[in-house]
């Protein structure tokens, strides 16, 4: 397969996360150094799971980013567009109600859930902007979202280390770890081309969230974004 543009059509990125999802999670482990488990603690704490509030954990690959939530006692729904990635969430979390979806057009009624949630994923939607739509649509009036997504690192000398490993060493050891190397070096492509804090928040206000603020994780190789529907 070709490696997916950075235009994402969204068959190819299906296709190439359907390759690598056998050995996806323990490639983002290695690829990480293990912050990656650092980063969904704190997705966990900042969604704030209760029982019996349904949440939708967009772009939940496996499922293994949606178990915290279960674990609150809250329905959580993971939905992916990558077919691959749910038939291993199915077989190693078979109770979960895992759901095939695409992003800019969610299977699910308006006011639907009391938090909404997506990891790593919005980069990989062809439309960021009715991506965020769409969550806003399907999100209960006084309810949430919570974006963890790459980054740009707040220090210049960092930003600069940062962005070297990306391209140079991470294609190397996704080819020793990932069954489908081609695919991480589009994922490093595309956390190069990404928006920076204040750009991704300037699209979650277009979209309609209110009380839009976001916090640096690592130094900024990760951000975590948030924002409100109003009652």
């Amino acid at each position: 397969m070709t490696r997916a543009s950075l235009n994402k059509q969204p068959h190819e990125v299906a296709s190439m996360f359907d390759d690598v999802a056998e050995r996806y999670d323990l490639t983002n482990d290695v690829l990480s150094l293990g912050q990656d488990r650092v980063w969904r603690k704190e997705v966990a704490k900042a969604v704030d799971a209760r029982p019996a509030q349904k949440i939708l954990d967009l772009a939940a690959g496996t499922a293994t980013s949606s178990l915290p939530f279960a674990r609150t006692g809250a329905y959580v729904v993971p939905c992916d567009f990558s077919l691959g990635m749910l038939r291993v969430g199915k077989k190693n979390h078979p109770w979960l109600p895992l759901t095939a979806g695409d992003a800019t057009k969610l299977p699910f009624k308006d006011d639907t859930f009391d938090a909404v949630t997506i990891s790593f994923g919005l980069r990989n939607v062809q439309d960021t902007d009715t991506a965020l739509r769409e969550l806003y649509r399907v999100t209960k009036p006084g309810g949430r979202v919570v974006i963890c997504e790459f980054s740009h690192p707040t220090w210049a000398p960092f930003r600069t280390v940062y962005t070297e490993y990306l391209m140079r060493a991470l294609p190397p050891v996704a080819r020793a770890v990932s069954s489908n190397p081609e695919a991480y070096v589009y994922l490093a492509e595309s956390i190069r081309e990404w928006p920076d804090q204040p750009a991704l928040a300037e699209r979650l206000i277009k979209a309609g969230w209110s009380k839009v603020a976001w916090r640096n994780l690592s130094g900024g190789i990760v951000a975590l974004h948030r924002g409100f529907k109003q009652g």
